[in-house]
C-alpha cells in the first residue's frame, strides 16, 4: 500500500473527463484533488467528493503542488501540449486517446516525460477486453500458425447529431476519424500484431462536407512486418448507427473474427486442433 493514496487533478471536464472524476473518487486508493476546465463546473453533480474547479490547469496545478498525476481530458489538439506542460511540473500524466495529433508531438511528450522521470499513459482500455486478449494470446502461442491476413472494418455513424454545437468535434482540435473514433482499434492493430510497412490509403468525404473539415471515409492497406498483409477500411456515414467494429484474421491453420459495435465480440473461430475456452 502507497504511504498516501494517489492523488489526482483533472483537465477537462467533458463526458469522457467525468467518468475519470468519478472512477478516481470511488477507488480507495486515489484522491480527486482538483478540476479544470475552461467552462464553469461544479463537482458535486457527478463525483462523490466536492472539489474545486479552476479555469485553468496552470492555476490548478499552482494551487495543489501535492497532485501526483494529471488526467488530460480535453479535445485531442490540446493533449500534448497540456501532458508537457503538467509533465515538467513534475507530475504524472494520464492522456485520453489518441495521445496527441502527430507523431512528432509524441515523441515531445515521450522525450519530455523522459527528461523529468514521470510515467506517460495513453488510455487504450479496449485493449483488456476479453475478446481481444484472446486474439493476442491465439497469435502469440502461434494458434493460427502464419498470419496471412488481417483486416479491420469500422462502420459507424456520425452525423449531424454529433457535429452540432458549440463543440470541438468536427474540428482543428479533433483530428479526424482516425483519432477520435477509431484510433482504439488502430491500437488493437499494432498490440496484436506489431508494425506495419508499405502503407496506401484513399480518404472520402461521403456526407460531411458541410460538417467537419476532414474526411469521413477510407480504405488503407499494408502488410505486417512480421509476414502478411492487411487492410483497415472505416467510415462515420452509416445510416443513423453504428454498424460493427470487427477484425477478421486469415491464418494458416484458421480463420478467426471478433465483431460487435466495438470489437467485444466472437463471431468466428475455425482452428485446426484448438478448442474454446470455457
Amino acid at each position: 500500500m502507497a504511504e498516501h493514496k494517489i492523488r489526482f487533478g483533472v483537465i477537462g471536464l467533458g463526458r469522457i473527463g467525468k467518468r475519470h472524476c468519478m472512477m478516481i473518487d470511488k477507488n480507495p486508493e486515489t484522491e480527486l484533488v482538483a478540476g479544470c476546465d475552461i467552462r464553469s463546473f461544479t463537482m458535486g453533480d457527478y463525483a462523490g467528493t466536492p472539489i474545486t474547479v479552476y479555469g485553468s490547469m496552470e492555476e490548478m496545478l499552482e494551487r495543489h503542488p501535492e497532485i501526483d498525476v494529471v488526467v488530460v481530458a480535453t479535445p485531442n489538439g490540446l493533449h500534448a501540449e497540456q501532458a508537457k506542460y503538467a509533465l515538467n511540473k513534475g507530475k504524472h500524466v494520464v492522456i485520453e486517446k489518441p495521445m496527441c495529433l502527430s507523431t512528432q508531438e509524441a515523441e515531445e511528450v515521450i522525450h519530455t516525460a523522459l527528461n523529468a522521470a514521470r510515467q506517460v499513459f495513453v488510455v487504450k482500455q479496449n485493449r483488456y477486453s476479453p475478446p481481444v486478449k484472446w486474439l493476442k494470446d491465439l497469435i502469440e502461442e502461434k494458434h493460427l500458425g502464419t498470419v496471412h491476413m488481417v483486416h479491420i472494418d469500422c462502420f459507424w455513424n456520425r452525423d449531424e447529431r454529433y457535429y452540432t454545437g458549440e463543440d470541438w468535434h468536427g474540428g482543428p482540435l479533433d483530428g479526424g476519424s482516425l483519432f477520435t473514433q477509431f484510433s482504439h482499434f488502430i491500437d488493437i492493430l499494432y498490440w496484436v500484431f506489431g508494425d506495419i510497412k508499405n502503407i496506401t490509403s484513399r480518404m472520402m468525404d461521403f456526407n460531411h462536407a458541410d460538417l467537419t473539415e476532414f474526411e469521413d471515409s477510407g480504405m488503407v492497406h499494408f502488410e505486417l512486418v512480421k509476414g502478411g498483409a492487411g487492410s483497415l477500411n472505416f467510415t462515420t456515414s452509416c445510416y443513423n448507427q453504428n454498424l460493427e467494429s470487427s477484425i477478421t484474421v486469415l491464418g494458416e491453420k484458421g480463420t478467426v473474427k471478433i465483431g460487435g459495435q466495438y470489437m467485444d465480440e466472437i463471431e468466428e473461430c475455425h482452428i485446426k486442433n484448438y478448442l474454446m475456452p470455457e
